[in-house]
């Protein structure tokens, strides 16, 4: 499996956003390596315009074997045409993946094992391609389409029912940006990263960070800073052994 991370270098809500130090590190390098982590292992490809990101992204251990010509790396350009140049590198090399996992780096907060997991229901699943997703409540509201119309509910007002009542059919789904698995074909026969046979990969709701302005910025700066001094502490007492008061009298 080729794993994508599409990083440029320009950004006009946060510049110099894929940059940034957070939680100690530049936002791209936890992507890469929750990517490089990941079993079973990945071609882990960062395809930017940015010879600093570059620079960031190889010395994480990413692979960066050319720089994304400029038409992909314009303010409009969608993702699926970059993964599709990637995919199409690869394949010219006579490397052509079976499917694609792609990282977006603006949602930089997953959990330990994630990937791995996405990866075994993937395969697992059967699905032709697989979109990262939060459980939301469908205690959602919607405007009509006259400002003089009645808000619609997506739920019966009358009988709402508590969150611990509702099973995964009664829920929604928000789309995280975080991850998408995608067979090959599919981008090669729909350009879309989503088609075919589609599944849901459920996140935690700590994984639902999608950084956009400053504020999410430092959000995510203190979810993985906590996330980060949790498991070293972690590490610390398993490697210290059993205390006396763990110890058997």
């Amino acid at each position: 499996m080729l794993c994508v991370i599409p990083v440029r270098g320009g950004s006009k809500g946060i510049p110099g956003k894929n940059r940034r130090l957070v939680a100690g590190k530049p936002l791209l390098v936890w992507t890469i390596e929750q990517a490089l982590a990941a079993q079973p292992k990945m071609d882990v490809l960062v395809s930017t315009d940015d010879e600093q990101l570059a620079d960031i992204a190889r010395s994480a251990g990413a692979e960066v074997p050319w720089l994304r010509p400029v038409h992909l790396a314009e303010d409009t350009t969608a993702t699926e045409p970059v993964v599709e140049h990637a995919i199409a590198a690869y394949t010219a090399e006579g490397k052509r993946p079976d499917a694609v996992m792609l990282l977006q780096v603006t949602s930089p907060v997953r959990l330990e094992g994630t990937l791995d997991r996405a990866i075994q229901q993937f395969v697992a699943s059967g699905v032709d391609s697989m979109v990262g997703a939060v459980p939301q409540t469908p205690f959602l509201w919607q405007y009509g389409a006259d400002e003089h119309d009645q808000p619609r509910a997506h739920f019966t007002i009358g009988a709402r029912p508590r969150r611990q009542e509702l099973d995964r059919t009664q829920m929604f789904y928000r789309e995280t940006g975080s991850l998408y698995v995608t067979r090959t074909e599919i981008y090669e026969r729909e350009h879309n990263r989503l088609g075919g046979k589609i599944g849901i990969f459920e996140m935690d709701d700590l994984e639902g960070v999608d950084i956009d302005t400053e504020l999410d910025l430092s959000i995510a700066d203190h979810q993985l800073t906590q996330l980060h001094r949790d498991t070293a502490n972690a590490t610390s007492a398993a490697s210290a052994g059993p205390t006396d008061k763990d110890t058997a009298q």
